[in-house]
């Protein structure tokens, strides 16, 4: 998985030298800071890690979320390769770890991915963060943390951990195949054990379910969202992203549906993944997200 992602990250790098000193040469110009903890909750430290880009102007930043059905399992450092591309086009990553359902049930990592987002804003200064061009990003149940990150207002009180004056705002979303409407599987034809975990015997888990679907969210104002999703996945029904963009084709939100015929849950192979980066970048470039340099 690794190798194909630097072969993707290779594929949208727009360098005129040979692809090897590209990015040799972008890899030497980032410093790294590891496992700072954002937010300690529950007896837990939360942490990130910063990829700063070596540059005195602020610039764009990735907030990207790793996936794992919210369970835990996966890492943070699991992910890494997700944002080879960004790193390669000399943007600036936070890279987010959250609270699982192993240590705390829903809404637990909705309220660490905001409170993750309030730090960015909090310490933007001191990573020459751009904090009008961040865009959140993740994969499965990171998708779905991606958009509530994006999408979730103040009135919801979900970041209640962490109060603070900031307006928490995001230039755009990248959700790759997440889950929009997570009442649908907890219960019913699409119930996964994933999401069931997640609340566990909650009695009131179909309303904190609504309470942390971004379908619950949408409305007008919403920063662009561009998605991700095969349409064949087993695992976060298709049917997820097309009723998330159709609400917000309604909403009147900037948002593009990039299908990947046949896709399953990821492992989508190299043209295919590619194409989505592609889609990505032209996305993002027409809002004007761009790294500094």
């Amino acid at each position: 998985m690794k190798r194909l992602l630097f072969l993707v990250a290779a594929g949208v790098a727009a360098a005129q030298t040979p692809v090897m000193e590209a990015t040799v040469e972008r890899m030497e110009r980032y410093r790294i800071t590891p496992n700072i903890t954002y937010l300690t909750v529950n007896g837990y430290a939360n942490k990130l890690d910063v990829y700063q880009f070596r540059t005195e102007k602020p610039n764009a930043t990735l907030v990207y979320i790793h996936g794992g059905g919210w369970a835990g399992g996966p890492t943070k450092e699991q992910y890494q390769h997700w944002f080879l591309p960004y790193l390669q086009m000399g943007w600036n990553v936070v890279n987010v770890e959250y609270r699982s359902s192993a240590i705390s049930l829903a809404p637990a990592a909705v309220e660490d991915c905001l409170c993750a987002l309030r730090w960015v804003y909090q310490n933007a200064k001191q990573y020459n963060i751009d904090t009008t061009r961040l865009v959140t990003t993740g994969h499965s149940a990171g998708g779905h943390l991606a958009l509530t990150t994006g999408m979730t207002p103040p009135a919801a009180e979900l970041d209640r951990q962490c109060p603070g004056t900031e307006e928490l705002k995001v230039a755009a979303i990248v959700n790759w195949y997440g889950i929009t409407d997570v009442a649908d599987v907890i219960d019913g034809v699409n119930t996964k054990t994933y999401a069931v975990k997640w609340f566990g015997s909650m009695p009131n888990r179909r309303e904190a379910a609504r309470r942390v679907s971004p379908l619950t969210y949408v409305r007008a104002g919403l920063p662009p969202v561009i998605s991700i999703h095969g349409d064949a996945d087993p695992t976060v029904p298709y049917a997820h992203a097309t009723q998330l963009h159709e609400a917000l084709d309604k909403a009147r939100v900037s948002n593009e549906l990039v299908t990947v015929k046949g896709g399953k849950h990821g492992g989508f192979g190299v043209k295919p993944t590619q194409d989505a980066y592609k889609s990505i970048f032209e996305f993002l470039g027409k809002l004007g997200l761009r790294a500094t340099e």
